[in-house]
């Protein structure tokens, strides 16, 4: 299994796009993402370089696991 590295923002949304999650609002320089079932909506920063502990945290807010997120990450 690879490692999570940083990734630029708009490749974290596609990844959540592609798993069904849609975009709700924009909050300063956070996006903000719902999908049916989720509780908590996930919120992506606008960063150039999102940290592995945001994408960690994102990846067990949205029930994702680690191999679902490579697959959607390719």
């Amino acid at each position: 299994m690879p490692k999570i590295t940083p990734v630029h923002f708009r490749l974290l949304v596609r990844v959540f796009e592609r798993d069904n999650f849609a975009y709700s609002h924009t909050k300063g320089d956070h996006l903000f993402y719902i999908k049916p079932g989720i509780k908590r909506p996930l919120v992506i920063p606008r960063y150039k370089q999102v940290p592995i502990f945001i994408i960690q945290n994102l990846l067990e807010t949205s029930g994702m696991s680690r191999e679902r997120y490579f697959e959607l990450l390719k």
